[in-house]
């Protein structure tokens, strides 16, 4: 059976990548190679991948099999990238003459960069989100100056539409998507959180406080989505003249939520772009 997808650095979101793509039956176990780098963790991680999937370690000389499949995805730390690409720059692979797929999930680093480490490549930059761990995602895609056909691009889009709904933006844009939807999570977090404290401290358990918040956060956004509303159409549903809704959003724009919100998106935008 042929080798279809490597993938260098198997941390989760990669696994998150690959186990649905098992599952769904686009890809075999067998058909996945896995490196990762310490010996230690091929056991760790093996125990909960698919059987029949091969995962070494990078010290493994078996390891440079990775680069033969016509699709690789590249999930290590920044810090490992020019390491991985000294040992990908020593090993040619035979794919009849045509250069493998590289899809890269590494924050910060450009197509450009990335082209320029692995010249034998067809470089794409992806950015994924951390609800994709629940099938629940959103990824960025921005491709590299060498893809050349729509039967490329599906190859890639295939990774992650089991996952996610899926992105194609210029590569300029890449850092205000990250800055919304890949540290957004953490926002809505940060606003479960009060929101439950705020019920704990009008009376409710903690336990149920959670609950209602998350349920709440999850409620709302598929409301948005289904009913096609504008958020502000829904705030305006639900704030009925002189009620409690209104009174709490005043209080929210005295204290600044909306510019927090705002800025908040700008500065991740600003920092990512530091990070190249």
């Amino acid at each position: 059976m042929l080798l279809q997808l490597g993938v260098i650095g198997l941390g989760r979101m990669a696994q998150a990548l690959v186990i649905p793509l098992i599952e769904r039956g686009e890809l075999s176990p067998e058909q996945v190679f896995g490196v990762v780098g310490q010996a230690a963790t091929v056991q760790l991680k093996s125990d909960h991948l698919p059987n029949g999937l091969k995962l070494v370690a990078a010290s493994d000389l078996a390891a440079n099999g990775v680069w033969e499949a016509p699709i690789q995805l590249l999930a290590v730390k920044p810090q490992q990238l020019e390491s991985v690409a000294s040992v990908a720059a020593t090993i040619k692979p035979e794919l009849d003459g045509r250069k493998p797929l590289l899809v890269s999930l590494l924050a910060g680093i450009t197509l450009e960069r990335l082209e320029e480490l692995f010249p034998r490549h067809i470089c794409v930059r992806a950015v994924p989100n951390t609800p994709s761990l629940v099938g629940a995602g959103l990824t960025g895609l921005s491709w590299g100056k060498d893809i050349s056909n729509e039967n490329q691009r599906l190859s890639v889009k295939r990774l992650f539409l089991p996952i996610s709904e899926v992105l194609e933006l210029p590569e300029t844009q890449l850092d205000a998507f990250l800055a919304l939807t890949s540290s957004g999570p953490a926002y809505v977090a940060l606003m479960a959180e009060a929101l439950a404290d705020g019920a704990v401290a009008a009376g409710l358990s903690r336990e149920l406080a959670y609950h209602l918040a998350h349920r709440t956060l999850a409620g709302t956004a598929s409301l948005l989505k289904e009913k096609e509303l504008h958020p502000g159409q829904l705030k305006d549903m639900v704030a009925s003249p002189g009620g409690t809704t209104i009174a709490a959003l005043r209080h929210l724009e005295r204290a600044g939520i909306r510019s927090a919100l705002i800025e908040a998106v700008v500065v991740a935008a600003e920092r990512s772009r530091e990070m190249i």
